[in-house]
């Protein structure tokens, strides 16, 4: 009897861009919204995602994985896939736990910064207000 290797699903956040992983195996490919990850562009983002990559080379060439990424900018989508991918590497190899997090905290936890919200009379800026003359 063959042991089956189970499929993992992860998610990764960052501001409001929210990234869905699935990891299931296959020869290597690394897809983001249905491009592959060596033609994402533009290139900062790509090299966000490619660097947790470095940990787990031998994982990553046993699996495809497949990343939904929605909401936000650009480079905080990246970031929400990198966390997935850290997440999904850890789940797979325990080890790597400990490696990942000296190297850079921020590939396994986000960062819940936001901006803050606009207020009223501030056009625009959150703290800002409109100046006063009285003359």
């Amino acid at each position: 009897m063959t042991k089956k290797t189970k499929s993992i699903q992860t998610s990764g956040t960052r501001k409001t861009a929210i990234a869905r992983l699935s990891m299931r195996p296959g020869t290597g490919i690394i897809r983001v919204n249905k491009i592959l990850l060596s033609n994402v562009s533009p290139k900062m983002a790509r090299l966000k995602m490619e660097e947790v990559c470095m940990f787990g080379p031998q994982i990553l060439n046993s699996y495809d994985i497949d990343i939904l990424v929605s909401g936000g900018g650009v480079i905080s989508q990246a970031d929400a896939a990198k966390i997935a991918i850290g997440k999904a590497l850890v789940e797979k190899d325990e080890k790597l736990r400990e490696k990942i997090i000296a190297y850079d905290r921020q590939m396994l936890v986000g960062d819940t910064r936001f901006r803050e919200p606009s207020k009223p009379n501030c056009h625009g800026a959150a703290r800002a207000k409109r100046q006063k003359s009285y003359r």
